[in-house]
């Protein structure tokens, strides 16, 4: 059986072309504070039914997004590499069959009710390689994780619902080894009017009315406003180099509606 480990204290090549375009529930929030707290909760309520929307809401595409930010993290077989705000564990289970047996792969998020659902995925899915990851209830803010110590960071659909993005982004730096990489996938915020538009329309009238039907109306209304507050490609792009990255490069996916900020320490 998995074990959910308790909460630690500290101590690319080109883009692919635009997918099909289709609209994914995001990941639970990240960070400290009374915001947080609400998110968390919120993200929580969802768990039990979050992957099934997922693939319904994507119609799988969100698979496919989630492959490509992993393969931009450039993570490889044996590296130590960290899945923060990692949800239900999509992207801790494909950089455990990435890093293999000599690898290992901390998974970090502070929703214990999402990291129980990924403990139960990993007892359902069952593959060898499995058991290098770790499951830790921690905060994105305040990592408990020595300096330079991860080959690669992923994040997905987490940074948007952080609530201190540019610290978030400092301690990402903090833990990545010089010239590794952090692969950062999310919505995107368009600059394109036709792609905010189509963006909101499907919020509005195909992922609301669906999660509606589980009770989840509420809870899936905040997509809307969470990609509205988000950052640009620009902004982000600037907010990595301000933490301190040498480089990094925001690719838009799925005909613009989600995009992968590759940053590089």
């Amino acid at each position: 059986m998995a074990t959910l480990a308790a909460a630690i204290s500290a101590g690319p090549a080109a883009p692919a072309p635009p997918l099909a375009a289709a609209a994914a529930a995001g990941s639970p929030p990240c960070g400290s504070s009374s915001a947080a707290d609400e998110r968390q909760a919120l993200f929580s309520r969802i768990a039990p039914v979050y992957d099934h929307l997922n693939d319904v809401l994507s119609l799988g595409q969100h698979r496919t997004w989630k492959r490509i930010c992993v393969s931009w993290s450039r993570a490889r077989r044996g590296d130590r590499v960290l899945d923060l705000c990692c949800g239900s564990g999509d992207l801790a289970f494909l950089l455990s069959q990435k890093v293999g047996l000599d690898g290992q792969v901390m998974a970090v998020d502070f929703s214990s009710q999402q990291l129980q659902t990924a403990a139960s995925r990993q007892d359902q899915r069952w593959k060898p390689c499995y058991k290098n990851i770790k499951w830790i209830e921690g905060d994105a803010l305040d990592l408990p994780f020595t300096d330079c110590y991860f080959d690669a960071v992923t994040v997905g659909y987490g940074l948007r619902n952080v609530v201190d993005k540019p610290k978030a982004m400092r301690e990402i730096l903090r833990v990545l080894k010089p010239g590794s990489r952090a692969s950062i996938l999310d919505f995107n915020k368009s600059s394109s009017l036709f792609t905010t538009s189509l963006q909101s329309w499907m919020i509005d009238n195909v992922v609301v009315p669906l999660a509606s039907g589980y009770g989840l109306t509420e809870e899936y209304k905040y997509l809307k406003s969470s990609i509205l507050h988000y950052l640009t490609e620009k902004e982000l792009e600037e907010l990595a180099k301000e933490a301190g990255f040498s480089a990094a490069k925001h690719y838009e996916l799925g005909g613009g509606l989600m995009g992968d900020l590759v940053a590089t320490r």
